[in-house]
């Protein structure tokens, strides 16, 4: 799915785009294409970025990510296109104007007979192509292009800023809804400080998770944890540790019923429902009460959220 394209006698149907969430107007998007170039014999193509193109043409303003670059490609690789070209975006490719960028990428990179895009949709040197241009070059340069509108969850479009602003915000729900999964992060197990373990709750350590990853407020939290060879239920304090006076943030999740040693083992935390703030207790035994009431609390939320959890996306787990 990465790397340059094999021959494509045929040609192809591409969309373009940064895809950051891969949520559900994204995923209509693309099952879309699936079934254009299907129909025409053709090959379905995505051309996407990494890093986030902000991230290069201006920082200060780059958007924390839905995705991270590991996480995007687990979701893409489960559904139904046929290529995914992964472009290293740099300032060269930021410089390229939209016809360069037509002509160097999309026709001779990708052999693209036709493309469908967003509505919004805006490439070239400082996005100076719109969709009026791509229908102008689609005349000159002999291919296809349309405009999917975008698809609408509640009374709103679907998009990534949207789903940005839920996740900051704490609407893990209203997240979920425009993903058509539960927000997630992934990463490697670490070594903690093992007080979870002194507590009676032990628990694995998410390290390395990157800056760029936008995560939810702080706080205790229910959550589902994949890996490789298994999953559980658990709940998880994501934050500082006043109790015992350490401020640094980290993610660090209980597993229910689950006795095993996953350091070092890659896993995925999809956060299902908050279950309070991050507090100082009076001592470590009013926090060992209060880890059993999050217990109790975090099992209903569980068990209320797995009508809603069957069925959605299920990316693999990286290794």
């Amino acid at each position: 799915m990465t790397g340059l394209l094999p021959p494509l006698p045929r040609g192809s149907t591409v969309t373009v785009g940064s895809f950051d969430g891969v949520h559900l107007g994204h995923q209509a998007v693309l099952r879309e294409i699936a079934r254009r170039a299907a129909a025409a014999g053709r090959s379905s193509v995505l051309v996407t970025f990494e890093p986030h193109p902000l991230e290069i043409v201006n920082p200060q303003a780059a958007p924390p990510l839905l995705t991270t670059d590991v996480e995007r490609r687990e979701i893409l690789a489960q559904l139904p296109i046929d290529y995914v070209l992964f472009l290293r975006f740099d300032r060269r490719l930021a410089a390229l104007s939209p016809e360069e960028y037509v002509d160097r990428v999309l026709i001779e990179r990708c052999q693209m007979r036709e493309l469908v895009i967003g509505h919004d949709h805006g490439f070239g040197r400082a996005r100076s192509g719109d969709v009026d241009t791509l229908r102008r070059l689609a005349v000159e340069r002999g291919f296809d292009v349309d405009v999917v509108d975008p698809v609408g969850v509640g009374d709103q479009h679907v998009s990534s800023s949207r789903i940005r602003r839920a996740v900051a915000g704490g609407d893990l729900a209203g997240a979920s809804r425009m993903l058509g999964r539960p927000y997630q992060v992934s990463g490697q197990v670490g070594r903690g400080e093992r007080r979870g373990r002194l507590l009676g709750v032990p628990t694995i350590n998410l390290a390395d998770v990157p800056r760029q990853k936008l995560l939810p407020p702080d706080g205790v939290y229910a959550v589902r944890v994949e890996w490789r060879h298994g999953s559980a239920e658990g709940m998880m304090n994501q934050g500082s540790k006043p109790t015992f006076d350490d401020g640094r943030r980290t993610l660090e999740a209980h597993l229910f019923d689950f006795d095993g040693d996953l350091y070092d083992e890659w896993v995925r935390i999809e956060w299902v429902e908050r279950l309070r703030d991050v507090k100082r207790f009076a001592s470590v035994a009013a926090l060992q009460e209060q880890v059993e009431r999050d217990r109790i609390r975090a099992r209903e939320a569980l068990a209320a959220a797995r009508p809603a959890l069957a069925g959605t996306l299920k990316p693999e787990t990286a290794t």
